[in-house]
């Protein structure tokens, strides 16, 4: 799967009791759907997964596919402490048409996590996996922090795609970059380089579309061609084969061209989903080639994502999707809203980067 630009760890809203709040669930996935985000993460740990029991996790991985539109990548967040009980989350996860899996580090008895305990948890992980995973590494919460030397070395399975940095450290993004530069990978996707999921393909296919590939050569009489590079059609859309490596996408939202310019492809950002568009524009620029402008696209949300992502976490992410106009609404207990004081800062922070 072809992994680059902007995904929002979305949050999971809750009514007043605590419990699920599924339309207003559907109503945020089907509005970052009709953003320039390239896909959803869904049960990060912005959307307080480790907080829900696994009947709501698997209500939640359900409702936010079906109501996302069809050319967004999605990502399930499957990882829990057990290997076994990833694995069962992950393959659920399958059964519903999501894209990409992506497994926390384990943490709780972090004394034990030693290489050997991660390499073994990972592989098994990623040899049973129905999707491809991306590590997710996140030591402020998890006390945690998996070495670039271990990304190395679990960057070699075919199943392992790439992962998810929030550590901020630019300079260990630099080198994971650099230590899977030998990596290389095909991926199917659009003419004008898109991922292509699953769900699109099957879309397609039910308008009444082909499943099959055609080669669009073959179709105008050219004859078969075998090159990599050449356009085929997949369920009438034209795809191509292209070459990637190990990919890694980071989580700070305040570093985030410094970690482009170190060779990340995209970013799963916790400020996205207060401010997808703000933080695609980052991107967009860099892709574009206009380091000025991306610099200055950084440096438009830098305080306000450090200050609310990285400091008021996710109930400050929560107000912060209220007053952007997204549902966040309050966090599950033991965390608590952000009191008035800090609704306010909020809002000063946020007067620029409206939604």
């Amino acid at each position: 799967m072809f992994l680059q630009g902007i995904f929002p760890p979305i949050t999971t809203p809750f009514f007043p009791d605590g419990t699920v709040y599924v339309k207003k669930l559907e109503r945020n996935v089907e509005h970052y759907s009709k953003t320039p985000i390239a896909g959803i993460v869904v049960l990060g740990s912005t959307g307080e997964a480790i907080l829900l029991s696994d009947e709501e996790r698997r209500e939640v991985l359900k409702t936010a596919i079906s109501a996302a539109a069809p050319h967004k990548v999605m990502i399930a967040g499957t990882g829990v402490e057990s290997a076994a009980e990833t694995l069962r989350l992950t393959e659920y996860a399958a059964t519903l048409g999501y894209d990409v899996a992506m497994v926390r580090t384990p943490h709780y008895y972090r004394s034990q996590m030693k290489p050997k305990n991660m390499l073994a948890f990972y592989r098994f992980v990623a040899d049973r996996s129905p999707l491809p995973v991306i590590i997710y590494n996140f030591p402020q919460a998890t006390a945690y922090d998996i070495p670039a030397e271990l990304v190395l070395e679990l960057a070699e399975h075919p199943n392992l795609i790439g992962i998810k940095e929030s550590s901020g450290d630019v300079e260990k993004v630099e080198k994971m970059v650099t230590g899977t530069g030998h990596v290389k990978r095909s991926v199917t996707v659009s003419e004008t380089s898109e991922a292509i999921t699953a769900r699109m393909l099957k879309t397609a296919k039910n308008y009444g579309q082909s499943g099959e590939f055609v080669l669009v050569g073959a179709l105008a009489g050219d004859g078969p061609k075998s090159s990599s590079s050449s356009v085929t059609v997949v369920s009438g859309m034209k795809t191509r084969q292209k070459q990637i490596g190990f990919q890694v996408l980071v989580g700070a939202a305040h570093k985030f061209h410094p970690s482009l310019e170190a060779g990340a492809v995209g970013a799963i950002l916790a400020f996205a989903d207060a401010a997808p568009t703000a933080c695609y524009e980052i991107y967009a620029a860099w892709k574009e080639g206009d380091r000025t402008l991306a610099a200055l696209k950084q440096e438009r949300i830098r305080g306000a994502a450090e200050r609310i992502g990285a400091e008021f976490s996710i109930p400050g992410i929560k107000y912060a999707m209220d007053f952007n106009g997204y549902y966040g609404g309050i966090p599950r207990s033991p965390l608590l809203p952000v009191t008035a004081e800090i609704k306010v800062e909020i809002e000063n922070l946020l007067r620029d980067i409206r939604n």
